[in-house]
Order: structure tokens, then C-alpha cells, then sequence
């Protein structure tokens, strides 16, 4: 893939899983893995699950360059030869350069491919980038040789190329290995879980967190810590926070939350046409969700009795307490927060005006919250 094409399994701004030097907070996954390795039982299918953002695709990439580069026995690896006790890879081995220069000919990457029609992303995995996979066996089998196929993410193929990877699952070719990447595995076939072992990533703890954005190549705007809040321990949500401005949005939708219940509609007026400014498409959906995700922190500290530890505006904690004081005042905000969800989703479904729906929100969110 050339570097100015569309790149579905990568953040605008930030490196491709493939690049991402280090993977911080998965050591139990990782572990699994070998030992599974180490055992010689590897399996044929592995489903990589968890949370977005948390770094799946990364150990997917990692777990490739791996098994590329490292025989086992029955590779001709040399006797007495210690079992590998982490995935790492020199970056300057040839299997590795071959892989960063995408050149690695063993590999196989299926994510959304470009219809040739519309020229633009499709919004599935089409059972044709799924076949692609039988000229790829085909062709890479002569060697011998292990052959690893990377499927980002199989939530989104559609039910042909979910039926097509199934009967590959069912029957595998020799010495090939299918690394499937699911935010949600209940969404795929059974037929599909069944036939993999499942590796599960968990939500990065704070000092992971800033080791992955420090890593990053993308000039992080804002508190790690207040990022990490925000988006639940995934290093892929934080980025994007970042790189959209998130963390400014939410501070200014947590000072028009503190003038409530009398909104200041001045400046909440202001909010609005910045939301429903041309182009703002991808604003206006980070706005909902920053809204939605307010509310649920509201929800939460009227049912516990206290903000959440890591404020992730300025001053919210205070206005979190002062506007949440009680778990029925907390029930009133999970209530509000799933009507004005309703209301926004079909807004946006209709294309009614922006501005006139964030408005909307505000107002029902300063009729929530108590006198």
C-alpha cells in the first residue's frame, strides 16, 4: 500500500500498528501467545480482542514479524536453542525491513479496500478482499514456509467475506496463520470464534498510557492523564482526542455545564456554530460524544458519592459534585443522557440543522440538572 493511500487501520496523524515500535500493557496476551509457541501448539486462528484503541493491531504486526523471523524446530532451528521469551524483533533483521518496506511476501494484510467505482473507502470487507487471500497461499506456499494473514478488523466484513474466512478457518492451508482483530467478537459468526484461540487486551493503566502516547509520532495537545481519562485507558482514543482537539472541547463543554441551570446560551450559541461549521462533520460526532460522555461521568458521581480520580477539565470535579450531589440526581442524568443519545443519532440520521441539535442538548441538559 502506497503511503498517500487510504489506510483504514491507521490514525490520521499517527505511525500504522506495522511501525509502532513498542506495545505497552498487553505482557499477558503477549505471554500467552508464546507459550502457546513454545509448546508447539500454535494454532491456525487467533482472535485478538478488547477494547479499540488498546493495541491489538500492534501485537497483530508484532505477532507476524515473529513468526517470520523465528524458526522452530522443524524450521532447522539449532538444537539447545533457548525458547524465545518475548515477541521483539531486531529492526534490522531482513524479515523486519522487509515488512516496514512492505515488501514481505510471507505477509498478507486484508482491511477495507478502495471500490473502484466511487473510488473511495467501502465501509465493509467485501468477500473479494477475502478470495485475494487464495492467489496469496498459492503464490507463498512454494517455500514452505510459514504465512501470516492479518484481518483488520473482522467486525467489519460483510456476511460473504465472513462465510468465505470461515471455510479458510475450517480447512487451512499448511503453515498459515490467521491473526483476526475484533473490537466486538460477539458480533462475529460462532463458526468463526469457535475456530480461534482468543487473545484478550485490557484497558492500559496510566503509566502505560503515557509510555504509548510518548512513543507516538503525534505532538500530544493536552494532560496525558486528562487524555488517558477521557478515553478509557485506549491509546487509539487519546490520539485521536488529541489530534481533534478534544481535550479543549471538553473543557468548554464542562464551563457551560458549571453556568447551569441557567445556561450562558451566548456561549453555548458559540459551541454550536463551531459543531455546525462546514466541514465539521467529524467535530460535531466527537461533540456528541464528548457529551454523552460527560453525562455518564455525571451518572456515575451521583452513584458513587464522588468525581471520578482524574479530573479531565479543569475544575470539573467541583462541578461534577455540585451538579451530581446524590445517586438520585445521578439516575436523573444516565436517564437524560439516553434520551438526548436518542435524539441526537436520529438528528444526524435526518441531517437536521447542527447547530439547532446541539441547542437542543444543551438545553435538555440544563432542564437536568437541578436547581
Amino acid at each position: 500500500m502506497s503511503d498517500d493511500a487510504p489506510q483504514p487501520d491507521r490514525i490520521d496523524g499517527a505511525r500504522h500498528p506495522r511501525d509502532t515500535p513498542q506495545l505497552f500493557g498487553q505482557s499477558a496476551a503477549e505471554a500467552a501467545f508464546l507459550d502457546a509457541f513454545n509448546s508447539g501448539k500454535l494454532h491456525h486462528g487467533w482472535l485478538l480482542t478488547g477494547p479499540r484503541g488498546v493495541g491489538k493491531a500492534t501485537l497483530a504486526w508484532r505477532i507476524a514479524r515473529f513468526l517470520l523471523a523465528t524458526p522452530d524446530a522443524e524450521d532447522g532451528g539449532m538444537f539447545d536453542t533457548p525458547a524465545p521469551t518475548s515477541l521483539d524483533i531486531d529492526p534490522d533483521h531482513p524479515v523486519a525491513r522487509r515488512i516496514a518496506a512492505g515488501g514481505e511476501g510471507a505477509l498478507k494484510a486484508i482491511t477495507r479496500s478502495v471500490d473502484e467505482k466511487t473510488k473511495r473507502l467501502r465501509k465493509q470487507i467485501v468477500v473479494d478482499d477475502i478470495r485475494k487471500l487464495n492467489g496469496f497461499f498459492q503464490m507463498s506456499a512454494a517455500d514452505g514456509g510459514r504465512r501470516v494473514v492479518i484481518v483488520d478488523d473482522a467486525d467489519l466484513m460483510n456476511p460473504n467475506a465472513a462465510n468465505a474466512l470461515l471455510k479458510m478457518l475450517e480447512e487451512p492451508p499448511a503453515r498459515a496463520i490467521m491473526l483476526l482483530i475484533s473490537h466486538r467478537p460477539s458480533g462475529l459468526l460462532p463458526t468463526i470464534r469457535s475456530r480461534c484461540r482468543t487473545l484478550r487486551l485490557g484497558t492500559l493503566t496510566p503509566d502505560h498510557m503515557a509510555q504509548a502516547l510518548g512513543q507516538s509520532e503525534v505532538d500530544i495537545q493536552g494532560d496525558p492523564a486528562a487524555l488517558a481519562a477521557l478515553s478509557g485507558g485506549s491509546v487509539g482514543g487519546a490520539l485521536s482526542l488529541s489530534l481533534m482537539g478534544g481535550l479543549a472541547m471538553y473543557g468548554e463543554l464542562v464551563a457551560l455545564l458549571d453556568t447551569m441551570p441557567r445556561l450562558d446560551r451566548a456561549r453555548a450559541l458559540k459551541l454550536a456554530e463551531a459543531a455546525a461549521a462546514r466541514g465539521a462533520e467529524e467535530k460535531l460526532s466527537l461533540l456528541f460524544t464528548l457529551v454523552d460522555l460527560l453525562m455518564l461521568r455525571l451518572a456515575r458521581t451521583g452513584a458513587l458519592g464522588r468525581p471520578p480520580e482524574t479530573a479531565a477539565a479543569p475544575n470539573e470535579a467541583a462541578v461534577l459534585t455540585r451538579l451530581s450531589p446524590t445517586p438520585a440526581q445521578g439516575r436523573v442524568w444516565a436517564e437524560t443522557a439516553q434520551d438526548i443519545g436518542t435524539r441526537a443519532r436520529h438528528g444526524m440520521a435526518v441531517n437536521l440543522d447542527p447547530a439547532a441539535l446541539v441547542l437542543d442538548t444543551l438545553f435538555k441538559m440544563g432542564d437536568a440538572a437541578p436547581r
